[in-house]
């Protein structure tokens, strides 16, 4: 049991965070070239309150606006649309004011008459980049995978069950199941959700993710009990049980980026692959400093293996309470 002090200060690592549960909700712009030289503009915002934040596109040659921008809300994002005419988009230098002084992220998708579209992530470090003379379907391969990786990464109360799991789950063959029953169940509603086939509200699901890791802290201070149930027996089940309704959550962080049009399932693919490809990434890092903690000789009292359960269930519980206070 000298790994588990470890993983308590790994929890604790990780609650400065884990108030704020998910990353902040990235911008939108899609351009939509449906007449030669003329596009459809979406340009999608986040909002904090009643006040959007102070974004805008600019090009780097000539845009002529061909209709008023219009605005409205959907709760959470202003939504502006409106036609501009672009005779020589490519080689222009597309820039977001106003993201360096902010903590977002814009997800842009241009669409050309000739069938290519060029799909970037702008930052608040690279706020601005050159739109190419021909784009590659690279552009979206890479921008999702690295959404889903940054996602996951990000996403602390899908990063504390996972960390949950490890704590309820004894040797390599359980933990394999658990870890891929948790996989496949989350691709499977990830996909269904996003391709429009189910679809679930948001806040009941987000509520009952906190709740999901209650439950598996719970099972762990049973287990430690001697109370060994049926989640410490059988791990996977409860992996997968719960990890439906983490790739509803993971979908609803995927629709609020959006999905380019013609290349829905190779965006939904490489966004499910990076999600996965963090997911083992904390893993193998948990299991690392696990490892590392096994060769030192250290003493620890009894209590202390109850500190990572006890963390992590309180966490959750203020999500809980927090979540549902919102419905």
């Amino acid at each position: 049991m000298r790994w588990l002090p470890v993983l308590a200060a790994l929890a604790t690592f990780l609650l400065p965070s884990a108030i704020q549960a998910h990353e902040v909700r990235p911008a939108y712009l899609d351009l939509n070239e449906d007449r030669p030289g003329e596009f459809s503009v979406l340009w999608k915002t986040p909002m904090v309150g009643e006040m959007r934040l102070a974004l805008n596109p600019t090009f780097s040659g000539p845009v002529e606006p061909l209709t008023p921008v219009a605005a409205r809300g959907t709760g959470d994002a202003a939504v502006q649309t409106w036609r501009v005419r672009a005779d020589h988009l490519r080689g222009q230098i597309l820039r977001i004011e106003g993201l360096e002084a902010t903590l977002t992220d814009v997800l842009v998708r241009i669409a050309f008459a000739d069938g290519s579209t060029w799909v970037e992530r702008l930052t608040p470090q690279r706020p601005g980049s050159l739109i190419p003379a021909r784009p590659t379907p690279w552009n979206v391969v890479i921008t999702y995978f690295v959404l889903g990786v940054e996602h996951i990464l990000t996403g602390i109360d899908h990063l504390l069950f996972v960390l949950a799991l490890l704590l309820l789950t004894r040797g390599t063959w359980r933990l394999v199941k658990t870890v891929t029953a948790f996989t496949i169940a989350h691709s499977i509603t990830l996909g269904l959700a996003t391709l429009g086939i189910v679809h679930v509200p948001p806040k009941p699901v987000e509520a009952v993710i906190a709740l999901s890791i209650v439950f598996v802290a719970a099972e762990i201070l049973h287990a430690r009990r001697g109370q060994v149930g049926l989640a410490a027996r059988m791990p996977w089940i409860v992996a997968f049980t719960f990890g439906l309704l983490h790739g509803f959550g993971f979908a609803g962080a995927l629709s609020a980026v959006g999905l380019p049009e013609g290349q829905i399932p190779v965006a939904l693919l490489f966004f499910n692959l990076g999600v996965e490809a963090g997911q083992l990434l904390f893993i193998a890092g948990v299991l690392a400093v696990v490892a590392g903690a096994r060769r030192i000789h250290m003493t620890w009292p009894r209590w202390a293996e109850l500190v990572p359960p006890y963390a992590i269930g309180s966490v959750a519980m203020f999500w809980l309470i927090q979540r549902v206070a919102t419905f």
